[in-house]
């Protein structure tokens, strides 16, 4: 059956390590594109994190569409929401409770601004507020209200703190939240319902495209549940043993062009 729809993950997937696109991905995707291919980036980014990449792919309208914070929100490129699982000022107040218990930085995003209640700013908030280019608002947990509009939380800290981190992780807290490590030193906690697996299969409902018409394409624990939900789930060739085992073809590696040699193969 033709693939209607292609989901993409970002960094590690779409993008080389120093975070550019390959001529020969741009190429790719627009034979994608031309094809009437719905293509969707699916990222735990906010919508400023994608701008560059969309525009450079020629994605963009109230006909394209993208996946944020990690499932959290699917959107249309120019910006209209059409799903949003976010998560609760007590559900905030009690994962940023729990960083500091277990002695590790924390951090939350929402559409607009990433906002810490640590006044130690981690180092990897300010990488993170320059990759989605996000500025940073210090908050203290009581300046947060219901009025936030939260879309995730972020454990950030060093690998082996988040190694340690997870191996602890509360079995109580872990069953209210979607929980999954996006990079080494990233531990995102989510609504229940906010994976990209789920915004996928959402969008297709909206858009009338079935499962087996989706290919996704990914290669962190972030990307797993989208790779499972695709008719067609393909692991890049530098993605995480999980990915690879869910996935239908393992492609090259994104500093190989994983993602054009994908398309071209199993799309095209």
């Amino acid at each position: 059956m033709a693939i209607k729809l292609i989901a993409i993950d970002i960094d590690g997937t779409l993008v080389k390590d120093d975070k550019t696109l390959a001529q020969q991905t741009v190429d790719t995707v627009q034979q994608a594109l031309q094809q009437g291919i719905k293509i969707v980036l699916c990222t735990g980014r906010p919508l400023t994190g994608v701008r560059d990449y969309l525009d450079q792919l020629g994605i963009d309208g109230d006909d394209q569409y993208v996946v944020t914070f990690n499932g959290a929100m699917a959107q249309t490129t120019a910006g209209k929401i059409l799903a949003h699982h976010t998560l609760t000022l007590d559900e905030y107040i009690d994962l940023e409770a729990y960083a500091r218990k277990m002695g590790i930085h924390f951090h939350m995003e929402t559409s607009d601004y990433l906002y810490t209640a640590n006044r130690d700013i981690s180092p990897y908030t300010i990488a993170e507020s320059f990759l989605v280019r996000m500025p940073i608002r210090y908050r203290s947990t009581d300046e947060i209200t219901d009025e936030f509009t939260i879309s995730k939380g972020m454990f950030i800290d060093e690998p082996s703190k988040i190694d340690a981190l997870i191996k602890a992780f509360s079995p109580e807290l872990a069953s209210r939240f979607y929980l999954v490590r996006s990079e080494p030193y990233f531990y995102e906690a989510m609504n229940k319902e906010a994976s990209k697996g789920n915004a996928i299969a959402d969008l297709g409902r909206l858009l009338d495209i079935r499962q087996s018409e989706i290919m996704a394409i990914g290669d962190q624990g972030n990307d797993l549940s989208m790779v499972q939900y695709a008719g067609v789930g393909v692991a890049m060739g530098n993605a995480i043993d999980d990915v690879k085992a869910a996935a239908q073809h393992i492609t090259k590696t994104n500093e190989e062009n994983g993602v054009a040699y994908a398309i071209s193969e199993w799309a095209l």
